[in-house]
């Protein structure tokens, strides 16, 4: 029944992912499931829920995604980060967050999934280095100011921000300064899902 939920989809989004990874994703959903119920990794409760409001709607961003570094911010339990992964086993995905049991999950599933070109690391935004990334994911972090702020030192001249938002956020964008510009705003029809989604695109000055 998921295997169809996921796959239609990602149909109706025009995503053709091949089996293997479609597989894995299913893994990385049975892991969610298990695990939340013991630890509480998201407030979606609902398995059938989760196809549509975690995987698919991470995945919908994939057309849109360059680099071949990228850090997740605020990644929670692997949130776009695992799903592409999965996806794209090229690319270095480092999923960052400062929360103990998610930062357990993510490691857990790494070792599950056999996702060698994923790395999880539990730290705070402000106090985590490294060598700068192509691309800097968020799927529920604070505000665009707040995501720019907090990681822009960690984002290479000329990188992307991909803040995946809820209804446009014209607020928010106008709050940003002369450090970054706004590429896009682009809206993604969630299939399963009524609310607004929209992918915000701001390029590194």
């Amino acid at each position: 029944m998921y295997q169809k939920l996921l796959e239609n989809g990602l149909a109706r989004l025009n995503i053709d992912i091949s089996g293997d990874k479609i597989e894995r994703l299913l893994a990385y959903h049975a892991l969610l499931v298990k695990w939340n119920k013991a630890y509480n990794l998201t407030a979606v409760r609902d398995p059938e829920q989760m196809i549509s409001r975690h995987l698919i709607d991470s995945l919908s961003i994939m057309p849109h995604i360059d680099g071949l570094r990228i850090l997740d911010v605020g990644t929670g339990p692997g949130l776009p980060g695992i799903p592409l992964a999965i996806c794209f086993p090229e690319r270095e995905l480092t999923l960052l967050d400062s929360n103990g049991k998610k930062t357990r999950f993510l490691t857990q599933a790494k070792i599950e999934l056999k996702l060698s070109n994923m790395t999880p690391v539990q730290a705070r935004i402000e106090h985590f280095e490294a060598a700068p990334f192509d691309a800097i994911t968020s799927r529920a972090f604070a505000t665009l100011k707040d995501m720019v702020d907090g990681s822009i030192h960690l984002l290479n001249a000329g990188g992307l921000f991909y803040a995946m938002k809820g209804i446009y956020p014209t607020d928010e964008i106008a709050q940003l300064d002369s450090r970054v510009n706004v590429l896009d705003c682009l809206a993604l029809s969630i299939p399963g899902e009524e609310g607004e989604r929209h992918l915000v695109k701001i390029q590194k000055a």
